[in-house]
């Protein structure tokens, strides 16, 4: 029997949320591969992007994602020196275990990093929620996604915007594969799961919120963008605490926004703030909220899948299929229109959503089938 080695790599909080669906989907299709004399082994990998435990650990614990066989530890650090750090530590452990597979997810430095170490040593690369684009190159996030696509060996793409991104770049049709959404994938188990045991949310600063549904908002917000220029995040805390005059919302403040409120003096009596959240705890605010306001990619995913209203705070959004089909809304940074659009919404004028194309909860058992068919071609 021959073996056939994955390397999966989780960097920042949104990756886990990728991976555990698809390494959940190797051990449930593990039969499959057995029939053509493979037996398939992983590696999973946290880079560290994401150091602090209330950004990471924590999300492990609750998506039942295994411990990591490797935490590399890189840390913070200027985007060049992230990469860098990386790329150097990655590079020790394809060493040590030599893949056939490299997986990799989102758009986060880590995903870069490790796509291009894996290809210069020449290992195939597969690349989940591939081909998505905001045509905005002052994002980090939109130069890793560009370089990922070029060089990865499979492209599993999320929403049909992707696949026209994708072949209007020249990337070959043999390469790529819609599939549809793993957050999808993730959202869905756990809502079963959280249905099945009753779950009751463990950060006791919104545990008062239970049965209060549709009389609150959540905030996110973390982007630099927003929060690293004193006079656009003047503009959004003031949007916001305005709205928070109309119902309460609840901020689970990211590290760096946190940081960048206490130093421009930004506070508000009526937001109220809680430490970062687990993805249960998360997921459970989210499906009970009136509103999201949020800067984040996969909350745009995440409340359309919900039909759950969103206004994204940014002036354009990789993930067009939440626009075209779901309930979120694109309203940049200017505080009145974040304001009367809110206020749209918490008049009942919200967007009535529809599930996209293929976020059925199966898109990673979809991905996985499609590497193990190729399992031959990469082994060789």
């Amino acid at each position: 029997m021959k073996e056939f080695r994955i390397c999966f790599v989780a960097g920042a909080r949104p990756n886990f949320m990728k991976v555990a669906p698809i390494m959940r989907a190797f051990d449930d299709l593990a039969s499959a591969a057995n029939d053509k004399g493979i037996q398939i082994n992983t590696v999973l990998v946290h880079t560290g992007q994401h150091y602090d435990g209330k950004m990471s650990e924590i999300f492990f614990e609750d998506l039942g994602i295994r411990k990591p066989d490797y935490n590399l530890g890189v840390g913070s650090g200027s985007h060049a020196v992230q990469t860098g750090r990386v790329m150097i530590e990655f590079e020790k452990v394809l060493e040590a275990e030599k893949p056939n597979l490299v997986v990799v997810v989102g758009d986060v430095n880590s995903t870069v990093a490790c796509s291009l170490t894996a290809v210069k040593m020449g290992i195939w690369v597969a690349h989940i929620e591939a081909g998505l684009r905001s045509f905005d190159r002052s994002m980090p996030e939109e130069i890793n996604r560009v370089i990922t696509d070029s060089i990865s060996d499979f492209l599993f793409v999320t929403e049909e915007s992707g696949l026209e991104n994708l072949r209007n770049e020249g990337i070959q049709d043999e390469r790529i594969f819609f599939t549809g959404n793993v957050m999808i994938d993730t959202l869905m188990a756990n809502l079963k799961r959280m249905q099945t045991e009753g779950y009751q949310p463990k950060e006791k600063r919104i545990q008062h919120l239970i049965g209060a549904e549709g009389s609150y908002a959540v905030l996110t917000l973390h982007r630099p963008s927003n929060v690293d220029h004193v006079g656009v995040l003047q503009g959004i805390w003031g949007a916001v605490s305005r709205i928070a005059n109309q119902l309460p919302v609840i901020f689970p403040i990211h590290p760096r926004t946190l940081v960048k409120l206490k130093e421009f003096g930004f506070r508000s009596d009526k937001v109220i703030m809680v430490d970062p959240i687990g993805y249960m705890d998360m997921l459970w605010l989210v499906k009970g909220a009136a509103l999201v306001i949020t800067d984040s990619g996969g909350l745009q995913e995440e409340t359309t899948a919900l039909g759950i209203p969103c206004i994204t705070i940014r002036e354009n959004t990789e993930r067009p299929v939440t626009l075209q089909l779901g309930t979120n809304r694109l309203v940049g940074t200017d505080p009145e229109i974040i304001i009367q659009t809110a206020k749209d919404i918490l008049g009942g004028s919200s967007q009535v959503g529809n599930m996209p194309p293929l976020w059925d909860g199966r898109a990673a058992e979809r991905i996985v089938k499609i590497l193990i068919e190729n399992v031959m071609e990469i082994i060789q």
